[in-house]
């Protein structure tokens, strides 16, 4: 018996990974965080499957769910939207399991920040404007953030900034990033990205608040702001460039 961790992907039913599917078509138990995962996505789960929606679920009631199939000797689908690695609560769930020596493995899943960068049809990296991505959230009530990781020092790095789960305190954040980024900085909110009713707000953080104050959006939602969201002036990378010496086009290895 195994205990399968899968990223969902984003939203679309279609984004989950061949792997992340696969395993669904062969557990007979699926645990699913059933607020965030598309119901579509259920669809590749067996016939007669056991469905259970962790989403009222508090952790013993998941780790009961884990331990009573392992005494069934059933595997064990467990869907998470997005991806595994950040924000997923996985962690905690892997500690219990490996406390009951139940072995489990971890599918990857496309993460929400590509969706969102997909969505909008930007790279978030552009040579000579910003080559990293920060993906990072601010205090709230299931996690506070420690003391060194503040938006204003990634924001100072010039990095592009994913902001997760804090559309609820755009007004915040906003007024941290102000002093470093300035008003004209473009930022660019998606919403449910990738699901059919995906919503796009682009704007400058000087105006973004505003723009949002009449038709906000409660929940689901990533921040993406940086210089990088709007630079046209950016140089070509090298590694297309008829000049550029590598093995694939016929330089030394």
């Amino acid at each position: 018996m195994t205990v399968h961790f899968i990223g969902a992907g984003p939203g679309a039913a279609d984004l989950i990974t061949l792997r992340g599917r696969d395993l669904l078509a062969s557990c007979p138990v699926c645990l699913y965080a059933g607020s965030l995962v598309a119901p579509e996505i259920l669809a590749f789960c067996p016939p007669g499957a056991r469905l259970v929606d962790t989403a009222p679920l508090a952790l013993a009631a998941i780790e009961a769910e884990f331990l009573a199939a392992h005494a069934r000797g059933e595997d064990v689908a467990r869907l998470h939207s997005g991806d595994l690695a950040v924000y997923s609560a996985v962690a905690e769930q892997i500690r219990r399991l490996e406390r009951h020596g139940i072995p489990y493995t971890l599918t990857p899943g496309v993460p929400a920040f590509a969706a969102a960068a997909a969505a909008i049809g930007r790279e978030l990296t552009l040579p000579g404007c910003a080559q990293s991505v920060v993906l990072t959230r601010i205090s709230g009530r299931a996690s506070k953030m420690p003391a060194g990781e503040r938006l204003s020092a990634f924001a100072a790095t010039g990095a592009t900034l994913a902001i997760h789960l804090a559309i609820q305190a755009l007004a915040p954040v906003v007024a941290e990033l102000l002093p470093v980024f300035g008003p004209d900085c473009p930022v660019v909110i998606v919403a449910r990205a990738s699901w059919p009713d995906q919503r796009i707000v682009w704007g400058r953080l000087g105006e973004i608040v505003d723009r949002l104050a009449a038709n906000p959006i409660a929940r689901s939602a990533l921040i993406l702001v940086g210089p990088a969201l709007a630079e046209e002036g950016f140089a070509e990378s090298a590694l297309y460039n008829a000049d550029y010496v590598r093995r694939f086009r016929g330089g030394v290895p």
